[in-house]
């Protein structure tokens, strides 16, 4: 047998693989509950898939109704307009949210950073993190009360200095505004505080050293802060794009109460599917434009990933 032969490894028999094994246990322990949660909740369910070609009904069930084809599709690309209008609004909103709320997250984060009292960033972090935990029911009420044509504080604001009120809940392009501020309002805190846990991970000595070269506090943030922010915010948002087709409707449902006077800008995906085929009971629709959605997204995600990669090969999910 030759030398090279001798000193070429050898492939890892069953007793190594056990050993490894052995040796990650209190690691593949730690990971069995999020598996265990993750087979339960996401991959078990894709069995309905199959009611996506189902003409449903409840005495077949899931799998006893009939065959449907791509029927259930047709429903909603066949209202071009409805279809598109509804597409648009989705990725309309969820653009604005995304870029809206990095960029306030962001802020938040860097000017905590520079601050030097810790007892007063913690009562600010606690009270940001807060409206995170408010349903948007509530918030609906707050804004409602807010904004009532003939109640509203905003109105009644107007009228003691002449001017006449605003019918805020029939001008749809306003209420874009409306719901990116108050997207911000309820999340910009939670995302800044996941950018505040990363700059506290950065090494202090980059500071240290532009410092002594006589860098100033702005040149500090524009420098080091925000350039090392970078692969976390492509992160945040490569996550963020998967669900760009995905509109959350307790949003438009708590804040607009599905006021047909908004739908020219309010009517997702989610809303639209909500109103045409949950209240009829047509779940082989809902489920095909869900499905939709989820594949929309998923190729969204492999685009968005591949020009991380060719931004910086580190910032790629895989």
């Amino acid at each position: 047998m030759s030398d090279e032969a001798l000193q070429r490894p050898r492939p890892a028999g069953r007793k190594s693989r056990l050993q490894s094994l052995r040796n990650d246990s209190p690691l593949l322990l730690l990971a069995l509950p999020g598996v265990i949660v993750l087979i339960l909740f996401a991959y078990l369910p894709m069995s309905g898939l199959i009611l996506v070609f189902k003409n449903y009904n409840y005495n077949g069930g899931i799998f006893g109704s009939p065959w449907a084809g791509f029927d259930n599709f047709d429903f909603f690309f066949s209202s071009m307009d409805s279809a598109i209008r509804a597409t648009r609004n989705t990725v309309m909103l969820n653009v604005l949210y995304m870029l809206s709320g990095t960029i306030f997250s962001v802020a938040i984060a860097v000017i905590l950073n520079e601050l030097r009292s810790k007892s007063f960033i913690k009562i600010t972090q606690s009270v940001m993190f807060f409206p995170y935990f408010i349903s948007w029911i509530v918030i609906g009420a707050i804004l409602f009360s807010l904004l009532d044509f003939d109640k509203g504080l905003i109105n009644r604001l107007f009228g003691t200095f002449g001017m006449a009120p605003v019918d805020w809940y029939s001008d749809p392009w306003m209420f874009v505004v409306i719901l990116v501020a108050a997207n911000i309002w309820k999340s910009a805190g939670y995302g800044a505080i996941i950018y505040y846990a990363v700059l506290q991970g950065i090494d202090t000595a980059y500071y240290e050293a532009a410092r002594i070269d006589g860098a100033s506090r702005i040149q500090l943030m524009t420098r080091i802060t925000l350039p090392l922010l970078i692969p976390s915010i492509i992160l945040l948002s490569l996550l963020s794009i998967g669900g760009m087709l995905k509109g959350d409707l307790s949003m438009i449902m708590g804040v607009t109460f599905l006021n047909p006077l908004l739908l020219p800008t309010t009517d997702i995906i989610d809303v639209y599917v909500y109103r045409t085929a949950i209240r009829s009971g047509e779940f082989g629709f809902a489920s095909a434009i869900t499905l939709y959605q989820s594949v929309f997204g998923f190729l969204l995600v492999l685009v968005a990933n591949k020009l991380a990669g060719w931004y910086d090969k580190e910032s790629k999910l895989f």
